[in-house]
Parts: structure tokens; C-alpha cells; sequence
């Protein structure tokens, strides 16, 4: 990581020739009468996270469901012109914009809008700056979900200065002439990162770092961690760490962990388990018991709704006493459910449910529909399987 950092920051001297994508110089001091004014700011940033997190999953995963390459592109190309046609600023990674922001040149935002004609008032102005700052999220989610190359860093330092300015930009409008909008600007991009990325250290030296300094650390602390903690109570794992979940490409620190998450269970189901109408009776039941190598037999409807099991072992005495062959149906001999897996669930939720349980085999079913079991005993395979190859 060192060899990496100074490798990179000596590069980039060379080539760049000290010309920064960003760079602040600090207008102002932190001035700690607007402690209350920080704390608000990290409240929001913490709920401007969240609303990027939620909604860029929800359009993302919209864009997965289109099978057609094509039709991505299309929908994805027209989405983003008519967004760029009303807010300019969303075109590209967007640095230029966030140091206009900082220096309040807030006419390069929307000289070459549609929009620009209407715009006749601050708090017009302010209504602009706030809807930018949600396409935003849109914009990303759009570029990368129609195909397109990117991710959330740029994004999210573009989402934080637009909070950040239009946070203090409405302050001094109602009354608070002596905020500091650069500094809410620059803070609030840490509030961001922190939030979507749960890395609030690196939120704070990163931003501090591209200050040249360190005199707004007590307000990037304070932002950066009240953003993070909103964050992570209503999504314990970040936005990119629950994509590779996803995908099943996590690297977990604890091993364990790390090779369980790799376990596919659906390929694991087994469906070689004779079904049992619940108004069979003991003698279908019988019947069915002779052709079969299993002693689980799954009870169902006739939508393959599962009611319940029979296990062989419960029902050896009425199989051995013809009297109560046709008095006796499925549905009085079955034991009611009390554990079943969904197929969406996950490797650790299952394993959790078969400990609860104490089975060893479990129904899976998709809507209240019988799939198959799942063995304990299979996944332990898998696992010690996959735990040799790593060694």
C-alpha cells in the first residue's frame, strides 16, 4: 500500500504536472458557532446516503431484469440525454461542477440547461441545485446498469458538494449570512462518501487532504461519523461490499465466512422426494413407502402447496395394523412445519435455521410451494470440499 501510495502520488506529479482534478483552498477558518449547523448537515447526509444507496439498488436492478443488451442501451442512452438536457452538470464525473460550487459560480451550472429561462430566483436556484443532486443518483445508477463503466466514488463527492452548497446556500437565505458555503460544500462530500462506502476514515483524510490541511478535521468528524452511523443501522453491509454479496465474489476477512458465502444452495436441492396427497390414505401411504428409498415424505396440496411431513419412524405402528389403512389419511398422520426454507434465502440464514431445528434435512419451498429438501449434511461436504482447495 505505501509502494502503491508513493508510487501514484509521484506519477501523477510527473504527468499532471500539479494540476489537481480537486483542489480547495480554504476561504474561511472552521468557526465553531456552527457546530449545530455541521451536526444538521451530518443528519442529512446520512439520509441523502441512504436515499442514494436504496434508490440507486432500486434502478439498477431495474436495468438487470431487461434481457435485451439493446433495449439497455436505448432505454439508458435516451434516460441520460433528457437528464443532461435539463441538468448539465450530471454529464461526466463532474469535478468541474463541484469546484464551481466551491467558489460559488453557481452560472456554469446552468448556462446550458433547458431549464435556465425559469431560473429567475435564488430559491429557484436553490430548487435546481437540490434536484441535481437526486438525478444525480439516477444518472449513475442509469449509466451503469444500461452497461456503461463507472462507479460511486465520483458520484458521491458530486452528491456531497451539492448537499453541502445547497445546505448552506439555504441558510444564508433564511437569515445566516456569515455560513460558510465552501466549507459546508467541502465538508458535506465526506458526509457522502462515509455514508455510501461505511469508510469514514478515509471520507475525513481524504477530504482533508485535498484542503491542503487539516483545520475543518472537527467538522469532518463530525459529519462523516453521524452520516456513517445512520447508514450502517439501516444497512449494516455498503452499497458495493452487498453487490459482491450479490455475486457471490465476497471475500470475507473471517474464512469461514468467506466459504460458506460461496456455497451455491440451489444447486444443492434435492427432489427425489416421493409428495403425498393430504387426503392419501395409510394405504396410498403404504404404497408410496415401498418404492421409495427416502423416509421423508413431503405432504401436499394439489397446487404442490407443502401442508406438512411424514416421517417414516412416526407412523411404523399404523403401518403395521391394516384396520386403520383406509380410516386414516395424510393430513392426521403429518407433522406440521416447523422450520422450511425459501429459496431466497441466504447460506447463513439456512445454516441458522438447520441449528434452530435440529434436522438434518429441510423443505425449501418458492411461495408457499414445495421445491425439494436441502441436506445439512450436503452443505458440510461442500464446505469441507471448498475449504481444501483453499489450503
Amino acid at each position: 500500500m505505501l509502494i502503491a501510495a508513493a508510487s501514484g502520488a509521484l506519477i501523477s506529479k510527473i504527468i499532471l504536472h500539479e494540476s489537481n482534478l480537486l483542489f480547495f483552498k480554504l476561504k474561511q477558518p472552521f468557526d465553531s458557532n456552527n457546530i449545530l449547523f455541521y451536526l444538521l448537515l451530518g443528519v442529512l447526509a446520512g439520509m441523502v446516503s441512504l436515499y442514494y444507496v436504496n434508490f440507486f439498488d432500486k434502478v439498477e436492478s431495474k436495468f438487470h431484469k431487461i434481457k435485451s443488451r439493446f433495449s439497455k442501451w436505448v432505454i439508458g442512452g435516451i434516460s441520460l440525454a433528457f437528464l443532461f438536457a435539463l441538468f448539465p452538470s450530471l454529464f461526466g464525473e463532474g469535478y468541474e461542477s463541484i469546484k464551481a460550487l466551491s467558489e460559488f459560480r453557481t452560472d456554469d451550472l446552468i448556462k446550458d440547461s433547458l431549464l435556465l429561462k425559469f431560473i429567475d430566483s435564488k430559491w429557484l436556484l436553490l430548487l435546481f441545485i437540490i434536484l441535481t443532486l437526486l438525478f444525480k443518483t439516477i444518472a449513475a445508477a442509469v449509466t451503469l446498469g444500461s452497461g456503461g463503466n463507472g462507479g460511486n466514488f465520483a458520484p458521491s463527492l458530486f452528491v456531497g458538494a451539492y448537499l453541502g452548497f445547497a445546505f448552506s446556500f439555504f441558510l444564508n437565505l433564511i437569515g445566516f449570512k456569515d455560513i460558510p458555503v465552501s466549507n459546508f460544500t467541502i465538508v458535506a462530500m465526506a458526509g457522502i462518501l462515509s455514508g455510501v462506502f461505511h469508510a469514514p476514515l478515509t471520507a475525513i483524510f481524504l477530504i482533508a487532504e485535498i484542503t491542503g490541511g487539516y483545520e475543518l478535521i472537527i467538522p469532518l468528524m463530525m459529519v462523516s461519523s453521524i452520516s456513517y452511523v445512520i447508514v450502517k443501522h439501516f444497512h449494516p453491509q455498503s452499497l458495493d461490499i452487498r453487490r459482491l454479496k450479490d455475486r457471490g465474489t465476497i471475500i470475507s476477512e473471517n474464512k469461514d465466512t468467506s466459504i460458506l458465502s460461496k456455497i451455491d444452495v440451489k444447486e444443492m436441492i434435492e427432489t427425489d422426494f416421493a409428495t403425498i396427497h393430504f387426503k392419501a390414505t395409510l394405504r396410498d401411504i403404504v404404497e408410496t413407502i415401498k418404492h421409495s428409498k427416502r423416509n421423508t415424505f413431503p405432504v401436499v396440496k394439489l397446487n404442490n402447496k407443502l401442508l406438512g411431513i411424514i416421517y417414516l419412524d412416526n407412523i411404523r405402528e399404523e403401518m403395521f395394523n391394516p384396520e386403520l389403512y383406509d380410516k386414516v389419511t395424510a393430513k392426521e398422520v403429518m407433522r406440521k412445519l416447523s422450520m422450511v426454507i425459501d429459496t431466497k434465502e441466504d447460506i447463513f440464514s439456512i445454516m441458522r435455521k438447520f441449528e434452530e431445528s435440529g434436522q438434518w434435512n429441510l423443505p425449501v419451498v418458492e411461495n408457499d410451494i414445495y421445491i425439494g429438501f436441502l441436506s445439512k449434511s450436503s452443505i458440510l461436504d461442500k464446505y469441507r470440499h471448498e475449504l481444501l482447495e483453499t489450503v
